[in-house]
């Protein structure tokens, strides 16, 4: 039978529509990357998604983040997205959580009831709580490695954590998974160099922070504020979703 989901099924089969309606995936961080891997998991036939954010938009994210508009501007991340989700498909059970992810929150979530986690945040400790986390769960994970300060949409690729190069972060990562023993990783990252921010105060969130009223954690209290493009976390965020969708679908490629 014809349905919004059937232009998918065309490519992955009636059961690997099924197994995507009968997976629980959750995506910590709705931002620059992470709201398009929730859009696209969402227009993907995914039965349920469990969205992990605390911040509200900013004028600032218009530039890049896909839930960002003048009228969203000062709401969760969370709920707006949550509506996109459910004006896409409304039979998807959405739990939305304004929580900062970190050690201190971690036992808020169950990584066993998960089918997927999507690594979206931008926070070293963070990210290596939720690698351990999904390990000792033995819940499949996929990590970003950053978008900020790159220009190359190109460059971006899949790889397990001890094949990349050149990334600062993907460096970071690789030393800290390897003191865990953490024997792999999917993640997707960038071998370009990144891209050195303009000094340029005037423009600069240090001097002329924005964040609405109630905002956790303003840019203020960050450690560094990288440029950012719309068409680079894009990217990320949706080449994300396709491995999500393929490994959860069990999609393989045949000739």
């Amino acid at each position: 039978m014809l349905n919004q989901f059937s232009r998918t099924q065309l490519l992955i089969g009636p059961e690997g529509l099924e197994k995507l309606a009968k997976s629980r995936v959750a995506v910590f961080g709705i931002g620059g990357v992470g709201g398009y891997t929730v859009e696209a998991l969402a227009r993907s036939g995914i039965g349920a998604l469990d969205l992990i954010d605390d911040d509200r938009v900013c004028l600032t994210n218009l530039n890049r983040q896909l839930h960002a508009t003048r009228k969203t501007i000062g709401r969760y991340k969370v709920d707006v997205a949550e509506e996109c989700i459910l004006d896409i498909n409304p039979d998807c059970k959405v739990r939305t959580y304004k929580t900062f992810y970190m050690p201190d929150t971690a036992s808020q979530f169950d990584f066993r009831e998960y089918d997927y986690i999507v690594d979206a945040i931008d926070t070293v400790t963070g990210k290596l709580r939720l690698i351990t986390q999904a390990r000792d769960a033995g819940t499949p994970i996929i990590s970003s490695m950053g978008a900020g300060n790159k220009m190359d949409p190109t460059a971006f690729e899949v790889a397990d954590i001890y094949e990349t190069s050149v990334c600062p972060l993907a460096k970071v990562i690789r030393k800290e998974c390897r003191k865990r023993g953490i024997d792999s990783l999917k993640v997707v990252y960038s071998k370009e160099m990144p891209v050195r921010p303009l000094e340029d105060m005037s423009i600069s969130c240090r001097q002329n922070c924005i964040c609405p009223p109630g905002t956790a954690r303003k840019c203020t209290e960050r450690r560094d504020i990288p440029g950012s493009t719309a068409f680079v976390p894009s990217v990320v965020g949706l080449i994300i979703a396709g491995e999500v969708v393929k490994d959860l679908a069990g999609f393989r490629r045949t000739e």
